[in-house]
């Protein structure tokens, strides 16, 4: 029984250990928050309304048909609903009536309606589209944050070992009489200071791993992580495109500009449906009713004193029955100017909507211009980073070297540190900058994120 134990306990351990090592892939970060985020799910309830309101507008070609029914009693003196005499009687009635009505023209409001429901359901997926696209760019950058904040604590450690090694090697120096004995204070507030950024360094990792947590709903994010191996390549052939085709290409592809134009599609519908309550409407109906009675009354026949009553209440219901059906037509001659009012303001919502389209390509070809601009001037700043980072590196090392043969005095090789370290972190900083402008260029030029599922 201890064994079994021992057992369940070794693989409970070992579970929590897999799941804690669990690592995100940028994939899998983005399909996550995609899933689960809340303002998608928004976007996919009204892309449900979308569609329940379709089944409106096909409802709308369907006949309607209604059945009633009541029963009544009366009590005393009544008229009898079948001879129309009054009667000191009990009755009770009972009638039944089935209607139908069906449009046969409506201005062809019904298929406009049928349309614009059909435009309205293109345009709530465009917006589920937009929506996932944007939460996918916040979770990219997210993603490239952590990236970039766990690089920059290696280098930060790196260097904090470096400079303990130094002031090692100082020390040595400084027991050989070949620096003085104060150097090694200017080295132990380096050090000190190096500390400082691994703190500084751990915090804005922290951070990040909360932020993005916060993008995919997840609550445990201090033992959240992400795959350092899954970096996003800088490699990418889009900058050989002009700005010009990768205006063109999003122009083609931006879900933004869908939406507008679909929703001017949906303006236009509206113009042609308030126009329809000009025309003359043609409906079809028919009617079937049908009624019983029945009443206990009181006769006298020879001389005593008989109950009567009604006839059997089926018989009265197929005796009475009754039909009517026909035609009937609505001429619409005034109302008020209220036509002729909503069809304006739909042409003016037209118009607005309009603009919007003109608006929405406009701000595409600023927001790709400058991405494109963006992308350009970034990987200029990237090269030249790697290229100060090397004059850097060799200057720091020239430092040292003058240092150790007392020709270069601590505050001057501290400087020649420091400015190295920061060419390193300026290196990590326009290299993951480079690579989101990369990613956002080519999501303009419709090459997506991540390889749809």
């Amino acid at each position: 029984m201890k064994s079994v134990q021992l057992v369940f306990v070794l693989f409970l351990v070992s579970a929590t250990s897999l799941a804690q090592a669990k690592k995100w892939t940028l994939k899998e970060c983005i399909n996550h928050a995609i899933k689960n985020n809340i303002s998608i799910k928004q976007s996919e309830l009204d892309l449900q309304s979308a569609a329940i309101t379709k089944k409106d507008a096909i409802g709308n070609f369907l006949p309607s048909v209604n059945a009633s029914g009541s029963h009544s009693w009366n009590i005393g003196l009544n008229q009898n609903i079948t001879t129309g005499l009054l009667e000191n009687q009990t009755t009770q009635f009972t009638s039944a009536n089935l209607n139908a009505n069906v449009d046969i023209y409506r201005g062809l409001q019904n298929l406009n309606q049928l349309r614009k429901a059909n435009l309205s359901i293109l345009a709530s997926q465009y917006q589920v589209t937009k929506m996932q696209e944007d939460i996918a760019l916040n979770v990219a950058n997210a993603f490239l944050q952590i990236l970039f904040n766990k690089e920059n604590l290696k280098v930060q450690t790196v260097q904090n070992l470096l400079d303990t090694k130094q002031y090692n090697r100082t020390l040595e120096l400084v027991e050989a009489g070949n620096v003085p004995r104060g150097d090694l204070l200017d080295i132990q507030a380096t050090m000190a200071s190096g500390k400082q950024r691994i703190i500084v360094a751990e915090n804005a990792l922290l951070l990040s791993k909360l932020s993005l947590a916060q993008l995919l709903q997840i609550q445990d994010f201090q033992n959240f992580d992400i795959s350092e191996d899954d970096i996003p390549s800088m490699l990418s052939t889009i900058l050989n495109e002009s700005a010009e085709a990768v205006i063109a290409k999003a122009k083609e592809n931006r879900t933004e500009l869908k939406i507008a134009k679909t929703n001017l599609q949906i303006a236009e519908k509206d113009i042609s449906i308030a126009k329809g309550a000009y025309l003359p409407t043609l409906s079809a109906f028919y009617g079937f009713n049908t009624r019983a009675s029945n009443s206990n009354s009181f006769d006298i026949v020879n001389g005593a004193p008989v109950i009567t009553g009604a006839k059997p209440i089926f018989d009265q219901f197929d005796t009475n029955k009754g039909q009517n059906f026909g035609l009937s037509l609505n001429i619409p001659i005034f109302n008020g100017f209220a036509t002729r009012n909503n069809v304006q303001r739909n042409k003016v919502n037209f118009e607005k909507v309009k603009l919007n389209v003109s608006q929405q390509e406009l701000d595409i070809e600023r927001n790709v211009f400058t991405a494109y601009t963006d992308t350009k001037a970034a990987k200029e700043s990237y090269e030249a980073a790697l290229q100060i980072e090397k004059a850097r590196e060799l200057a720091m090392q020239y430092a040292k070297d003058r240092y150790e043969i007392g020709m270069m005095n601590i505050f001057d090789y501290n400087q020649s540190q420091t400015a190295f370290v920061n060419a390193q972190s300026e290196v990590l900083r326009t290299k993951y900058d480079y690579i989101f402008r990369i990613k956002i260029l080519e999501f303009y030029f419709g090459i997506p994120l991540i390889e749809k599922q």
